[in-house]
């Protein structure tokens, strides 16, 4: 029989990280944990920014985009592992398969234009301050965050279409705890190299401009903290970008991290527990540094939490 015509009655393995049984209750408790705290801290900020006036601004409208996609991004993986492991069932559909590969995507990309789109908020602010109320304004902010979700899910529904091109055979196991595009394509028995060619030209297009984006806009801030007099002026003005510098760094650090560790020690096992850094820990750590590094923010959570908002 033609494998193609299988094709959709597939379930893939999920490996995960261990076959321990004795392992998986802490895995469940320790994602269960992180999973919560994700969730719970990108609710508190997405809340005081909604019920604090003072936070009505770009920088905190972005921000919200931001903690409102890391909810989601974290919710495309951690519930189908954690069912996974309290079922002991490491089976999903190809349907489920291509649905959270395709949302993984879209909302990984989102995390990397938003990131971008607020290094130019920060610019905006910091070399052109008087310009930056008019500049900034709601059209452009609206456009912005339209562009980034119009362009994201473009993106994936491009790559989960390549895939559904795809036909598999046998050994359908992913060393993964989610379906993870390149992991997937790996198990195809048909001929992958358009794959491949459209996988790594989008990563390339799609990772490079907006990190280039980001390290132009951060190029021209720092050429105006130089050019303040001020000791003072300085610190007030790098202390305004300094939790988005702690978020791009922290993002782009840990998809480094991802990558290297994957080529040195070529171990999809080791890319697994690597890709953890920034599927759920980057995430999880979003609203702490947003709200201990910034006072606007930490105010209004104050706020919040003693009922007077």
């Amino acid at each position: 029989m033609d494998p193609r015509n299988n094709t959709r009655l597939l379930e893939f393995v999920l490996l995960g990280f261990s076959q321990d049984p004795d392992l998986q209750p802490v895995l469940c408790g320790l994602f269960l944990s992180m999973y919560l705290i994700t969730v719970a801290g990108n609710l508190l900020i997405i809340l005081a920014i909604i019920l604090d006036a003072n936070l009505h601004t770009p920088m905190y409208f972005f921000l919200s985009n931001l903690s409102f996609v890391d909810i989601c991004f974290t919710s495309t993986t951690l519930p189908k592992m954690l069912v996974n492991i309290q079922t002991k069932r490491k089976t999903i559909t190809y349907a489920d398969c291509i649905t959270q590969m395709y949302f993984f995507l879209v909302f990984v990309e989102l995390d990397n234009f938003l990131l971008a789109v607020m290094a130019y908020d920060r610019y905006v602010a910091i070399c052109h301050p008087l310009h930056y109320t008019n500049i900034m304004n709601r059209r452009l902010c609206g456009f912005l965050v339209l562009v980034s979700w119009i362009v994201s899910v473009l993106h994936a529904l491009l790559q989960s279409m390549m895939v559904l091109r795809l036909s598999f055979c046998k050994d359908l196991e992913i060393p993964h705890f989610f379906c993870e595009l390149n992991q997937v394509a790996q198990l195809a028995c048909s001929d992958t190299f358009l794959n491949d060619v459209v996988m790594y030209f989008a990563l390339v297009l799609l990772a490079t401009v907006p990190l280039s984006g980001i390290l132009y806009s951060y190029s021209k801030i720092v050429s105006s903290i130089r050019a303040i007099s001020t000791a003072r002026g300085k610190y007030k003005a790098f202390s305004t970008c300094a939790s988005h510098l702690s978020l791009v760094s922290l993002f782009y650090c840990t998809g480094l991290g991802v990558y290297l560790s994957s080529a040195a020690s070529h171990s999809s096992q080791a890319s697994a527990t690597a890709s953890v850094m920034y599927t759920v820990i980057t995430p999880m750590l979003n609203p702490f540094i947003y709200s201990l590094r910034n006072k606007d923010v930490k105010r209004a959570l104050k706020r919040i939490l003693a009922g007077k908002l």
